[in-house]
C-alpha cells in the first residue's frame, strides 16, 4: 500500500480527510468505487466528538459520510484500511460500527442503508482474481442483520493490475493511487484526477510537518 498513506492503518486519512473542505475528495474516491453520482454529501461529525471514548483512533476507519445520489437514495458509507488479522470479525463490527451510529445525528434524518469500502494490503478470497468483490454480511450467521442488506465492498489491493495505462477509469485510478506500488503510475493518476492529486498534496504536506 501507499507509504503514504498506511500509517496505524486509518489514522492518516481520518486526520487529513474529515473536514468539510475536503469532501469533495471523498465525494470523487466513492463516486468511483461505488460507481454511482453524488448529489450531496454530509460528513458525519460523531467520531470527532466521542473519540475521547474510543479505542485506539486507527481502529475506527478513514471517513464516515451520509450520501444522497442522483437518485435521491440516501446512504452511509464508511471506508476503511484492514490488516490480516481476524478479518471477517472486523468486516462485520467496522459495518455495525458505521451503521449504528446514525443514532447520533441531530437532525432527526431517517435511519438509511450503509455501504463499508474495506482496502486490504493482502489476498482475501483465494478462489477469485477479482480485485473487487461486494460481501452482503447478512450470510455471516454469527451476526444478525435481518433487518438490512449489509453491503460491504472488499478491494484486495495485491490483486490489483492496471490493463491499458492511457485509459484509467476512475476506479482503477484511485485504487491504484492507494496501492501506491508503481510511481510512473502514481505520476499519470496524479495528471489525470485532480482529487487525488489534491490529496496527494495534503498527505505530503502533512508529512512535512509532522514531528517524530
Amino acid at each position: 500500500m501507499n507509504q503514504y498513506l498506511y500509517c496505524n492503518r486509518n489514522y492518516i486519512l481520518r486526520r487529513i480527510l474529515n473536514t468539510e473542505e475536503r469532501a469533495d475528495i471523498i465525494k470523487d474516491l466513492i463516486e468511483a468505487i461505488l460507481e454511482i453520482k453524488i448529489k450531496e454529501i454530509l460528513i458525519n461529525p460523531y467520531v470527532k466528538k466521542n473519540e475521547k471514548y474510543l479505542p485506539r483512533e486507527e481502529n475506527f476507519g478513514v471517513v464516515d459520510v451520509r450520501i444522497k445520489t442522483d437518485e435521491l437514495q440516501d446512504y452511509n458509507v464508511g471506508i476503511q484500511f484492514l490488516d490480516g488479522k481476524h478479518i471477517q470479525t472486523k468486516i462485520a463490527l467496522y459495518y455495525l460500527y458505521v451503521h449504528s451510529n446514525q443514532i447520533f445525528y441531530d437532525d432527526e434524518r431517517k435511519i438509511s442503508k450503509t455501504i463499508t469500502i474495506n482496502f486490504m494490503d493482502f489476498p482475501y478470497q483465494y478462489k477469485s482474481s477479482d480485485y473487487h468483490e461486494i460481501a452482503i454480511l447478512n450470510k455471516f450467521k454469527s451476526i444478525d442483520f435481518r433487518e438490512e442488506e449489509a453491503e460491504a465492498h472488499m478491494i484486495e489491493l495485491p490483486k490489483f493490475k492496471v490493463s491499458d495505462l492511457n485509459n484509467l477509469t476512475k476506479a482503477e485510478q484511485w485504487i491504484g493511487y492507494i496501492k501506491g506500488e508503481n510511481q510512473k503510475l502514481i505520476n499519470e493518476i496524479i495528471s489525470k484526477n485532480m482529487y487525488i492529486k489534491k490529496l496527494n498534496e495534503l498527505v505530503h504536506e502533512y508529512w512535512n510537518n509532522e514531528t517524530i
